[in-house]
C-alpha cells in the first residue's frame, strides 16, 4: 500500500499508557492533531466537537478528579482503593489527555452531532498516528460526572478522554474480518 492516508487508516492502532515514553508532545504537534480533528465533516457546519486539553499539572488535576468521582459514585461493596488510585494514575501516565465533548446545538438530531464528533476523533487519531504519537479513546463511567469539572454548558456532554503519548510500541498488523462478511450487494 503506497498511499499514506490509506496506510494510516489501516495501521492506526490503540496505544496504551504502558507504551508511552516520558517525551513531551510539543504544542505544535498538538495543534496539528487538533486542526486535523477540526477538519471533520459536519452536517450544517455545526462543528459540534469541543476539546479540553490537559498537560502537566492539568493531568494531575484530572487524575485527582477521576479518583474523587470513582470514590463518590462507587457503591461500598464494589469500591477498591487500588482502583481509586489507578483512576488518578491513568491520567498522569499520559503525556496529554483530551476531554472529548459534544456540543449539542439543537439544530440536528443528537446522533448526528455525536457522529460528527466521532469523525473529529478519528481525524485526531489518524493525525497523531501519522506523526508517531500513539493514543486511545477511553470511555470510563466517570465521564458522565465530569461536566462541572470541565466547565460544560447544559447542552454539552463529555463522551470520552483521549490519552496521547510518544511511544515505543511496534506496529501491528490489522485484525479485521473480511469486508465481504459485512457487505451485501443489491443490484
Amino acid at each position: 500500500m503506497t498511499n499514506d492516508v490509506l496506510k494510516a487508516i489501516h495501521y492506526r492502532r490503540t496505544v496504551n499508557q504502558n507504551s508511552f515514553t516520558d517525551q513531551d508532545i510539543s504544542k505544535e504537534d498538538l495543534l496539528t492533531i487538533l486542526e486535523a480533528a477540526n477538519a471533520a465533516p459536519t452536517h450544517k457546519r455545526t462543528q459540534p466537537w469541543r476539546f479540553v486539553v490537559f498537560q502537566k499539572d492539568g493531568l494531575t488535576r484530572l487524575g485527582a478528579e477521576l479518583s474523587r468521582i470513582y470514590k463518590t459514585i462507587t457503591p461500598a461493596e464494589k469500591y477498591s482503593e487500588a482502583t481509586e488510585v489507578n483512576m488518578g494514575k491513568k491520567a498522569t501516565t499520559a503525556n496529554v489527555a483530551i476531554a472529548i465533548v459534544v456540543n449539542y446545538t439543537g439544530d440536528l438530531p443528537e446522533w448526528e452531532e455525536l457522529a460528527a464528533t466521532s469523525c473529529a476523533v478519528q481525524n485526531l487519531w489518524l493525525a497523531a498516528h501519522s506523526i508517531g504519537i500513539g493514543g486511545y479513546w477511553a470511555t470510563p463511567g466517570m465521564i458522565n460526572h465530569l461536566g462541572e469539572f470541565l466547565g460544560l454548558e447544559p447542552n454539552q456532554k463529555c463522551v470520552g478522554l483521549f490519552y496521547l503519548g510518544h511511544h515505543e510500541s511496534e506496529p501491528r498488523e490489522p485484525v479485521r474480518s473480511s469486508i465481504e462478511e459485512k457487505v451485501r450487494w443489491e443490484q
